[in-house]
């Protein structure tokens, strides 16, 4: 069936039983290869740089990889209305099984960042072969953009920063995990209303993993997801959001994910620049994310966690605002999440000093 086959929006909300019995079923799978994860995983023994104190298994990801790639193989041999075209759906498996060896290779040898780099370059690629990039970009004020080939670049772009922004903002209990369960709930509602019926599904799926995963991590971890969580469940969001733009009866502007994960990007972003501008090495580890700062400062991990998910869903009351807004009111709305994460920044810095600590 074609992507673009005109469906009603009710259909998703009909078949909403059905598809949370699917969520409720991969979430199971999913904790089940985590309690396999939590005996027989990667040991992430603590340092000076990290939160946990003891030695704790990672790799719980695993669960989420395989509930997702589950979830999608069933979609792919059975799915009807949410089917893409052969080769789009053979480049999201492809690329989505690429990113887990990948990740999970990086979880057992802790290889450098220029060499996960170039394996997530790799299997950006394999997306963006099979025909999943960007081609228009709907813009505040100045409507559709077509972009051309200038759009496979900034798909590159946007994938590997998302994946990235997603593994450093994993420092943590329950944060990535949180904000992807919350950013896919999200997404998936809103592509429902708006007949993306792939990315209302597959975000489905991804939050079924993640939801199989998160009670293992939060409050107390048990397990860490690890870089085969993180940079799959980041590489994912990514692809959800190029999806989003291409395919369905009303393709979504390329700002979705974006503002859905608007605190997980400001942060990332914040701090490379405030690095780069320190002249500090910004491919050595450290402590100087907002998040991590805050919690030094002594805000509640926990709260921090709860914090970020917050900053999901003032990313998708914007987004809905947004999407329903005129040409000339888009503008003001894409930047509300903006205005929120400079208060948060503000915070977190007067916290800081207060605290006097010292170099971030």
């Amino acid at each position: 069936m074609s992507a673009r086959m005109t469906v009603p929006p009710s259909f998703a909300y009909l078949a909403l039983p059905r598809h949370l019995a699917l969520l409720a079923g991969l979430a199971l799978f999913s904790a089940i290869v985590v309690r396999v994860m939590i005996a027989v995983g990667v040991p992430d023994r603590p340092d000076a740089r990290k939160a946990h104190t003891k030695v704790t298994p990672k790799s719980g990801g695993v669960g989420i990889v395989a509930a997702f790639m589950l979830g999608v193989l069933l979609l792919y041999h059975y799915g009807q209305v949410s089917r893409l075209g052969d080769n789009y759906f053979l480049g999201v498996i492809g690329a989505a099984a690429m990113m887990a060896v990948v990740s999970f290779v990086d979880d057992i040898f802790d290889v450098s960042f220029l060499i996960k780099l170039g394996a997530q370059f790799f299997a950006a690629l394999i997306a963006v072969a099979s025909g999943l990039w960007v081609h228009v970009f709907a813009l505040p004020l100045l409507g559709t953009v077509n972009l051309g080939w200038a759009g496979i670049p900034l798909t590159f772009f946007f994938i590997l920063y998302v994946t990235n922004a997603m593994n450093f903002i994993d420092g943590l209990n329950g944060l990535a995990a949180g904000v992807t369960l919350w950013a896919c709930l999200f997404l998936a509602g809103i592509a429902a209303y708006y007949s993306g019926f792939f990315v209302y599904t597959a975000a489905l799926l991804l939050a079924g993993g993640v939801l199989g995963f998160l009670p293992y991590n939060f409050p107390k971890a048990q397990i860490f997801m690890g870089d085969v969580g993180s940079q799959f469940c980041g590489f994912m969001l990514a692809l959800f959001g190029i999806a989003a733009a291409r395919y369905g009866a009303a393709p979504l502007s390329f700002l979705l994910v974006p503002l859905l994960l608007s605190g997980v990007l400001f942060d990332v972003t914040f701090t490379l620049i405030r690095r780069i501008l320190a002249r500090e090495n910004i491919a050595k580890a450290h402590r100087g994310h907002l998040y991590q700062v805050a919690a030094r400062s002594g805000v509640d991990a926990r709260a921090v966690a709860l914090i970020h998910w917050l900053f999901v869903g003032v990313g998708f009351f914007t987004a809905i605002a947004f999407l329903a807004a005129g040409r000339a009111a888009k503008l003001p709305a894409a930047l509300a999440p903006l205005a929120v994460q400079i208060i948060w920044a503000a915070y977190v810095i007067r916290r800081a000093a207060r605290q006097n600590i010292g170099k971030w």
